[in-house]
């Protein structure tokens, strides 16, 4: 496999895919039934809207982690960022629907991108899965796993 190979040579084609409004406990039964960790969210259009994983799930389950605050001198200051997260985090537990938990406006690759150009998506956005769009809509999923796949298959041939 040449890093110049299609997304689509190596990317998975039988997608589990969610709807905004499934129900997230449902969601999670799902995805442990089928032993994978995240999944494209798709609009009734077919739109990819957003991306749920595990992670997702798993805040929702936990415990909030409050603002961090420092008080110095009389001044209490909060630390940049905590007030996001914790917003985060409480969106998240509250939440019932796919939309509520997913993260919206996913990273996504065209089929005909390269096997290097998503090996570099994914690095850079710390992501283990990419949606991949094709003929106007998602035609499938390439996780970090599928191109080590390609790369040992490769190296077997």
């Amino acid at each position: 496999m040449s890093r110049q190979s299609p997304v689509s040579e190596v990317m998975t084609t039988d997608v589990l895919t969610f709807g905004p409004e499934d129900n997230v406990e449902d969601a999670m039964r799902t995805l442990v039934d089928r032993g994978i960790d995240g999944g494209p969210v798709v609009d009734s259009d077919g739109t990819v809207v957003g991306m749920l994983s595990t992670g997702d799930l798993i805040v929702q389950n936990s415990r909030l982690h409050f603002p961090t605050v420092i008080s110095i001198l009389g001044a209490t200051i909060e630390l940049p960022g905590s007030q996001r997260n914790f917003d985060d985090d409480v969106r998240r537990a509250l939440g019932s629907t796919v939309r509520d938990v997913m993260q919206p406006n996913p990273i996504t690759i065209g089929a005909d991108d390269t096997v290097e150009e998503a090996a570099t998506l994914l690095h850079d956005h710390d992501i283990s899965r990419l949606p991949v769009l094709g003929d106007g809509g998602l035609v499938g999923i390439v996780a970090r796993v599928d191109i080590l796949r390609a790369i040992i298959k490769d190296d077997e041939d």
